[in-house]
């Protein structure tokens, strides 16, 4: 790959990031800043589920097949920051609602074309991919620190950064390398979504762990959803009590303190390919489950004050939370689906994942934040260490069916 193409790619990647860092951390801080219901902001960022379980079908009709992937994503960009323009004079949920979850249609097929036309241009992706896409990380943690060091995260100027960057690489991307359509021929609705991948349900263990990647995303929208109104509720409360009477202060710095998951990222996805060989994939998926449970305890029992470490350590644990489940996963996923069925299997994964689980935890996530709430606008108070013990509980019944019921086996599942 050309030393061009290579800072191409990597410029890419980065504006894609810094559109979606800009927003989805901080989402339901602005939305309870506007007087949603946790309701509400629960079904708003289930909206991206949506767009996550439907942007298969776009990719595989339109970019693999018709159009070259870097102008798609240029259209798709370009229409994302029109949305947006839309999206940021809005206060009804109702409207909202609708325009956010057309945003999020055209913003989730981005996903999967950074990744696919970064990997196009490469003639070795294991060793060429990793360093380009690292710069998607470094992105939402640059974005993330700017928006906390500003005061920004709940207002509506995270729409406005997330709409002027997209519109800057919705134009960029007509600059990158062609790719062209790379598949011919009729292809079903059924072979999008995976179907040859059906044959991994004959074993059991692969079952469990379909099952539980569902199941353990609704923990994941809990976190996502949620972490930043809880961590600042705690500033809030500590600062009050501490200066009685005083008016808040502009910032508490949370989209600082939350980047540090981002960065721990990086050093856990360093740490797996060792504990990956040293201690197999079971024992890997485990410890990322009791992460999970261990985090969440640490939100509901952490505050600003005297427990204060342990709202920093549920917040560096998702690195451990997400590299040792979901791109452990993503690499168990490879190796028992062999070599004919690996791309269906992956989709079935995301599908499974940020499409089903993560619509689940969504919905939920509000529904519970809004049963813990007492109170209206200002006056409202959420009593947060209830709300985490829920997705604390779903990860323990998850880490309990692992325990039981996955037996690790060696060798892909022959596909026939």
């Amino acid at each position: 790959m050309k030393s061009t193409t290579r800072i191409q790619l990597s410029v890419m990647m980065f504006l894609q990031f810094v559109v979606w860092g800009a927003w989805y951390g901080q989402l339901s801080k602005y939305l309870f800043a506007i007087n949603f219901t946790g309701e509400q902001v629960g079904n708003i960022y289930a909206t991206f589920s949506v767009a996550m379980i439907i942007s298969p079908f776009f990719i595989g009709m339109l970019a693999d097949r018709f159009f070259a992937a870097q102008k798609v994503l240029g259209v798709l960009n370009l229409i994302g920051a029109g949305l947006l323009f839309w999206l940021i004079n809005i206060t009804s949920y109702d409207l909202f609602y609708w325009v956010m979850l057309l945003y999020c249609l055209t913003f989730a097929p981005t996903i999967a074309l950074t990744a696919s036309i970064s990997m196009r241009q490469m003639t070795n992706p294991e060793k060429q991919f990793p360093p380009i896409r690292v710069l998607g990380t470094i992105a939402w943690i640059a974005v993330t620190n700017l928006v906390g060091v500003m005061g920004w995260g709940d207002k509506v100027t995270i729409f406005y950064i997330s709409m002027i960057t997209a519109a800057v690489i919705g134009l960029y991307s007509f600059t990158l390398p062609n790719t062209a359509p790379s598949i011919k021929g009729p292809v079903s609705a059924a072979q999008i979504i995976g179907r040859d991948a059906f044959v991994l349900f004959k074993n059991r263990s692969f079952t469990i762990f379909f099952i539980a990647s569902i199941l353990i995303c609704i923990p994941l929208s809990f976190y996502y959803s949620m972490a930043n109104p809880s961590i600042t509720d705690a500033y809030k409360a500590a600062f009050m009590a501490a200066h009685p009477g005083q008016a808040l202060p502009n910032t508490f710095y949370v989209e600082n303190k939350m980047s540090l998951g981002q960065a721990s990222e990086v050093f856990f996805m360093l740490l797996l390919p060792f504990a990956y060989s040293r201690f197999g994939i079971k024992n890997i998926l485990i410890a990322g489950l009791l992460a999970w449970i261990i985090r969440f305890f640490f939100f509901s029992y952490g505050n600003a004050d005297s427990a204060e470490w342990m709202l920093y350590g549920g917040i560096v644990l998702h690195g451990m939370c997400y590299d040792f489940f979901f791109v452990s996963g993503m690499i168990y996923t490879d190796e028992k689906a062999g070599e004919k069925i690996k791309s269906q299997a992956q989709g079935l994964i995301s599908l499974a994942t940020y499409g089903i689980g993560m619509l689940i935890g969504s919905l939920l996530s509000g529904k519970v934040k809004d049963a813990y709430t007492t109170g209206t606008g200002d006056t409202a108070i959420t009593n947060w260490s209830g709300v985490w013990m829920v997705p604390a509980g779903i990860a323990i019944v998850v880490l309990l069916l692992f325990l039981v019921a996955f037996k690790e086996r060696k060798h892909a599942i022959p596909v026939t």
